[in-house]
């Protein structure tokens, strides 16, 4: 090859180096506009230690755990299923109200770190999701004031998995458990309405 056939070349070369270079840089480009349409995932722990203890304040209605008075701590709902249509907070007074009358005037009383998390497959792993990424102090809470406890609860046929940390004044042994039904809610957690 002499060179006025590579000087012929040049030009060709020059062009496909460009066209390599321009197709570098659109992929890049493209690849990060693509990251960056993916949805945020939405931040799932709770430190409990910075919300601290403190006592249920007086109001119309108390909040019972197996018989004693606490303060509800943390809040989180998630749409059970798969497909299901995200929650937005403007969300949970209604549903909290409709899984148990006079729980949404309890929440604006105490005054909860509430969360709406993306929809989950199972009861199961919501209940060790929620235990894992809101962890109470010393063995799971137990002989702690400190009490979390997970189930599903329905409304109009949809299905909803809530959790929920409460505080009482003194030690107990309850630590975290598991709602297993939704009956069980109601022997579990009681609304009382404070005599006047």
């Amino acid at each position: 090859m002499n060179f006025q056939q590579l000087s012929d070349l040049f030009p060709l070369l020059a062009l496909a180096i460009a066209l390599l270079v321009f197709t570098a840089i659109v992929l890049k480009l493209w690849r990060s506009r693509s990251a960056t349409r993916q949805p945020a995932q939405p931040e799932l722990g709770i430190d409990i230690a910075a919300i601290g203890l403190a006592a249920p304040p007086q109001g119309p209605y108390r909040l019972e755990l197996y018989g004693t008075p606490v303060l509800l701590r943390v809040v989180v709902i998630a749409p059970s299923g798969r497909q299901q249509a995200s929650l937005h907070p403007d969300d949970i007074p209604i549903l909290l109200n409709q899984f148990m009358p006079n729980l949404s005037e309890i929440c604006s009383r105490h005054q909860p770190v509430c969360r709406c998390w993306p929809s989950q497959l199972s009861s199961q792993g919501f209940s060790q999701s929620f235990f894992n990424h809101v962890c109470l102090p010393g063995n799971q809470g137990k002989g702690t004031p400190w009490t979390s406890l997970t189930g599903k609860f329905s409304v109009g046929g949809q299905a909803f998995l809530v959790g929920l940390v409460c505080c009482a004044t003194t030690p107990n042994s309850l630590g975290q458990f598991i709602i297993e039904h939704e009956g069980q809610w109601f022997d579990t957690l009681r609304i009382r309405q404070e005599s006047s």
